[in-house]
């Protein structure tokens, strides 16, 4: 039995989320405004056959592959969104799923923290892989259930409103995303990572 925990597109990937992803990804690295793919399924080992189905039935090109025991998680992306979508319908016909067979997303943590102090950025600052936060900004802090969809959520975040990206973490029992900026800026970006996650269909689980 194969547990569908993620399955998500991004239909253009954004300048700030697609250069943070060239920071991590061990595979082919995506590029700005390419579309995405990313899968995360239980058990983690049968990610490798539908890594070889889409590579074999599409053009995409895979920039990160993640086998662990619990869970294994799959990113393709190419600039033609058909691609995308044919390795997705690729997988789901694999595993003889449906879309909608997905675990929906859930916000487990929505935090936001004005006028931040200068050691706590410090301390932000040494663990993130983005953009810099800096005393006196605006800190958003977003967990998720599962873990993958923190990167749809960086990405609409980002389409929505001009923040800086500071850390995004699609892997593990949850994700994470981590964002700066002023005040209005954040109260916007949080406003569409709520709205994206409440949208995305699936099944619920407790």
């Amino acid at each position: 039995m194969i547990d569908l925990r993620t399955f998500s597109y991004i239909d253009i990937l954004q300048p700030k989320l697609a250069g943070f992803l060239q920071t991590v990804s061990s595979g082919f690295q995506p590029l700005e405004n390419q579309a995405i793919l990313y899968v995360e399924v239980a058990p983690g080992i049968s990610i490798n056959q539908v890594t070889d189905v889409c590579l074999k039935r599409t053009s995409v090109q895979p920039g990160m592959q993640i086998v662990e025991r619990a869970f294994g998680i799959l990113e393709v992306h190419h600039f033609d969104q058909g691609q995308v979508r044919a390795a997705g319908d690729a997988i789901l016909d694999y595993y003889g799923l449906k879309e909608s067979d997905r675990i929906k997303p859930e916000i487990k943590t929505n935090q936001v923290i004005t006028g931040l102090d200068g050691h706590q950025s410090m301390l932000i600052n040494r663990m993130r892989h983005g953009d810099l936060i800096v005393e006196g900004e605006t800190l958003y802090v977003m967990e998720c259930h599962p873990a993958g969809y923190a990167m749809i959520a960086a990405n609409e975040a980002e389409k929505a409103s001009p923040i800086n990206l500071l850390e995004m973490r699609a892997v593990g029992a949850f994700g994470r995303l981590y964002l700066g900026g002023g005040e209005e800026e954040i109260a916007e970006a949080q406003r569409a990572v709520t709205e994206c996650l409440e949208a995305i269909d699936g099944r619920v689980v407790s």
